[in-house]
């Protein structure tokens, strides 16, 4: 990330001015934010020091509040940050580190000492070709490495291109614009607004952005370093959008006289407002920069091949493009003929003229031999030109079937290219044609006819048991948009993967359809409560809402009423819905039957009641004295607690 000097002063002024809570702030322990070098609507980008390491370089933090409440846009940050760090290439900033500080996501990278390329553009624009070549280059190289890593980065501008001290240039914010983008595109402030100058016209009519995105904003950054000027300029964002859609790059030459054909050329294919007529990604174009840069070096100021190789061809088809290159060159050459004709055409005669009698016949006839050459050449212009043509009949929306016949009707051939998608045109019919119709084609030629797709629409698949990202990857695959993700428990999914997803698995879609997950948190956590001492029959319903299973046992004990739990295992701690938790529950006191000792001795009664677990209290019954034997006895034959206390009365 750059860090200009004087910047840092400024932006340090501006950070004790607005109180910057950040500045001085620790993140993680580790990067300690020193001055703010840049503050902008998504995050603001300070200097900083990595205390582990113990280097400088630049941490951009997210405002807080730009991820909203479901970590949604954390998640985007996290995911862009890990493709912008697979980025190795001497023209890229590094990304070092990702990570989150108090919801705040935030974003490490190597720190550039020096300038942005718009501070370049401001200072030293309009540039000669080659130094404006030799700037982009290295912008190029960057973006070309990024396309073969899959990755676009969706806000090429100046101000993303820093220059070094030492005059090395890179590239910043891969993959961070992608996330940026993804959330702002539509708003009125977000990075729409931001780079609408630079921005490719699919983003403004279809929210849509891949490499030949990029390839048109390094063509605008191209003009701009050539003229000194951006292409498209209005009183308000949704005006230059506007021109973006419907009006061609100049060629930067209007501008700067003298510019060789080339180099416009250069300009306009990488502008194409068609995205298929744009080179196909940045390398690509870094190829074609190199001839153009070349044929520069060679002091070439005309180069018909390459400004020829560089040009766009007509909107008509390959096979008519030549028969019509063709035909025009030779009407032309018929045309241009009879207009000097006059003059050259009797040049001859003077050779043969020997007498005064001879020039006098021949005079007339030359005068008839040129007359006809005229027409002559002048029908030939007409066949070449004109003659040959026929208009192509309008066919949109017709069958192929029915489109066929009416071309054949006509005198032409008929060709079917691949089906394209449409909104308003039904499956089978056709879409469009080339050439189209009204334009002018040869007798014979061919009409190739694009079918309709009908309505761009995939099946949802099943993200169940997937993880987050590769849920997202596969909503991009068949351009949904990632909704949210909503936390749920399960006892059955584990945690991080995908339950289910709202629109439902199998349900058809458009693009661009929101498309929200369910996402594991795991097995609920319980904590658990000590029930020990406590009614049973409460702890069991307590602890089945809970989620848990309950195991009880039953337990004769002196002490604990019956129904109360004597012991539960685990008493405490933390379980997981569907565990087990076990429970002692007390029955009472055991009861045991008072034996019958009635005329039993009294040595005898005593132990057949110790026996059975009482206690034995002897009274003397009169008026009979000295026997020995229990007259009475207290319970007999009930149900006692062992060790209560059993009266008898002996005589």
């Amino acid at each position: 990330m750059q860090a200009d000097r004087r910047g840092q002063s400024r932006a340090g002024a501006e950070a004790r001015v607005d109180h910057d809570p950040l500045t001085g702030r620790t993140l993680d322990g580790r990067y300690r934010l020193t001055s703010r070098i840049a503050r902008g609507g998504m995050a603001g980008v300070y200097e900083a020091t990595d205390l582990r390491l113990d280097r400088t370089v630049a941490v951009k933090v997210m405002h807080s509040g730009m991820g909203g409440g479901d970590g949604e846009f954390a998640a985007r940050f996290v995911r862009e940050a890990r493709a912008a760090a697979r980025l190795s290439h001497p023209n890229v900033v590094a990304v070092y580190d990702q990570g989150e500080d108090s919801g705040s996501p935030y974003l490490v990278m190597e720190l550039v000492p020096g300038h942005t390329l718009r501070d370049t553009i401001t200072s030293q624009s309009p540039m000669a070709p080659r130094r404006a070549l030799a700037v982009l280059e290295p912008v190029l190289a960057a973006l070309a490495a990024a396309h073969r890593a899959g990755l676009v980065h969706r806000d090429v501008k100046p101000e993303n291109v820093l220059i070094s001290d030492e005059g090395a240039i890179k590239v910043a914010d891969f993959g961070l614009a992608k996330a940026v983008t993804a959330d702002t595109q539509h708003t009125s402030t977000g990075v729409l607004i931001g780079t609408v100058s630079y921005i490719a016209p699919e983003i403004v009519t279809e929210g849509r952005a891949d490499a030949r995105a990029d390839v048109y904003a390094a063509g605008v950054v191209l003009y701009e370093l050539l003229t000194g000027r951006k292409p498209h300029e209005g009183e308000t964002p949704i005006q230059v959008a506007y021109k973006h859609v419907h009006e061609d790059v100049p060629p930067p030459s209007r501008l700067v006289p003298g510019l060789p054909a080339y180099v416009d050329a250069l300009v306009a294919r990488a502008t194409a407002r068609e995205p298929g007529l744009r080179p196909a990604d940045a390398g690509v174009m870094l190829r074609q920069a190199q001839r153009v840069a070349s044929a520069l070096a060679a002091g070439m100021s005309e180069d018909g091949e390459l400004t020829a190789d560089l040009a766009l061809p007509p909107r008509v088809s390959p096979d008519t493009r030549q028969l019509w290159a063709e035909d025009t060159s030779h009407s032309t050459r018929a045309v241009q003929r009879p207009a000097p004709a006059p003059a050259p055409a009797p040049a001859p005669a003077p050779v043969r003229l020997a007498a005064p009698p001879r020039r006098r016949r021949r005079g007339p006839l030359a005068v008839v031999l040129a007359v006809l050459l005229v027409a002559a050449l002048g029908a030939g212009a007409w066949w070449f030109g004109y003659a040959r043509y026929t208009s192509t009949p309008g066919v949109l929306g017709l069958t192929q079937q029915a489109a066929t016949t009416r071309l054949k009707a006509a005198g032409l051939d008929v060709a079917v290219g691949a089906p394209a998608y449409s909104d308003t045109v039904k499956a089978g019919r056709v879409l469009r044609t080339d050439p189209s119709g009204g334009d002018r084609v040869l007798d014979g030629g061919t009409v190739t006819l694009t079918l309709s797709k009908g309505a761009e629409q995939y099946q949802l698949p099943d993200l169940a048991g997937k993880t987050v990202d590769q849920a997202q990857d596969a909503l991009l695959a068949i351009k949904m948009t990632y909704g949210k993700a909503v936390p749920k428990w399960s006892d059955t999914v584990p945690q991080g993967q995908v339950i289910r997803s709202d629109p439902a698995a199998g349900t058809t879609l458009r693009p661009g359809t929101p498309v929200d997950v369910w996402v594991s948190r795991g097995r609920q956590p319980v904590t658990v409560t000590d029930w020990s001492g406590k009614d049973a029959d409460a702890a069991k319903a307590a602890l089945q809402k809970a989620g848990l299973k309950v195991e009880t046992t039953g337990q004769y004990d002196d002490r604990v009423p019956a129904g109360r739990v004597i012991s539960q295992s685990p008493d405490t701690g933390t379980l997981y819905k569907g565990d087990t938790v076990s429970l002692v529950v007390s029955r009472g006191p055991e009861l045991v039957e008072v034996p019958r000792v009635t005329g039993h001795g009294i040595g005898s009664a005593t132990d057949d009641l110790r026996a059975a677990g009482f206690k034995v209290q002897v009274e003397h019954y009169s008026p009979f004295f000295g026997l020995g034997f229990v007259m009475k006895q207290d319970h007999a034959g009930d149900m006692l607690p062992k060790g209560s206390t059993i009266k008898v009365w002996i005589s």
